[in-house]
């Protein structure tokens, strides 16, 4: 049994860590970071500073979630780490994750980095979603001046939204930010069951090219297995949108 126990502060971007992370606990603090950054857009903060790490292969399961992040609207992993630089730390472990010594410093670099913009709207799994959901993204495009993805963005998210319908028939959360030039789109539900792309669909075969469409017009997309569902999310770019509307 992990003696790491894990304490999300519902008012800030912090999550703490404290006790011994052994490798059974690695699995529980990954699922504790993705639920929270599930449940709230923006940077999480994860304060080790009271962790004690028994493997020093433990400190990867930080670098990890940032990389399953990457592309979710709205998301990233910032750690507070008082022992980060000293000879006997596991650095290499955590490389590419942005590290502060204090909470503070930590605090600040995340309010430095305010969302600029993202989109949330919760729904239910019924016909009329995935209309509620292209609402969102057109009022999203045209508010941080992206028209050109527009269009495709609304095609991946309805074919998303429908999947959810379809199949998880759960609630479902919907986000979508822009991030540079770029559209990052995400629909949370809670079916485990992730999605499989089988390439294309023979002509002969009814239905199945939802992810074939989203394949076609997003420059990459894929899932994350989270605690009490999935996340499926895509990135939209404008120059391959040109190439193929224009």
């Amino acid at each position: 049994m992990s003696s790491c126990l894990v304490e999300i502060d519902e008012s800030s971007a912090v999550v703490r860590l404290t006790g011994v992370l052994d490798g059974a606990g690695a699995e529980a603090v990954r699922g504790a970071l993705l639920a929270r950054l599930c449940d709230r857009p923006g940077p999480v903060v994860a304060d080790v500073s009271g962790l004690r790490v028994a493997d020093p292969a433990g400190w990867g399961v930080f670098a990890e979630v940032r990389r399953e992040v990457a592309d979710w609207p709205a998301a990233d992993l910032l750690l507070c780490d008082p022992a980060a630089g000293r000879p006997d730390h596991a650095d290499a472990a955590l490389a590419g994750v942005p590290t502060w010594p204090t909470l503070d410093g930590a605090l600040a670099a995340v309010a430095a980095a305010a969302l600029a913009a993202v989109l949330t709207i919760d729904l239910a799994p019924t016909v009329g979603a995935a209309r509620q959901a292209r609402e969102l993204v057109t009022t999203g495009c045209q508010r941080w001046g992206m028209p050109t993805l527009t269009d495709p963005a609304c095609i991946a998210i309805t074919e998303m939204v429908n999947n959810v319908v379809a199949h998880a028939r759960t609630p479902m959360t919907v986000r979508l930010a822009p991030q540079d030039s770029t559209l990052h789109l995400a629909v949370r539900d809670h079916s485990p069951r992730l999605p499989t792309f089988a390439g294309v669909s023979p002509p002969t075969r009814a239905g199945g090219r939802g992810l074939l469409l989203i394949d076609t017009v997003a420059r990459r997309w894929g899932s994350s297995a989270v605690p009490d569902g999935k996340v499926v999310w895509c990135v939209l770019h404008p120059d391959d949108e040109a190439a193929m509307f224009g």
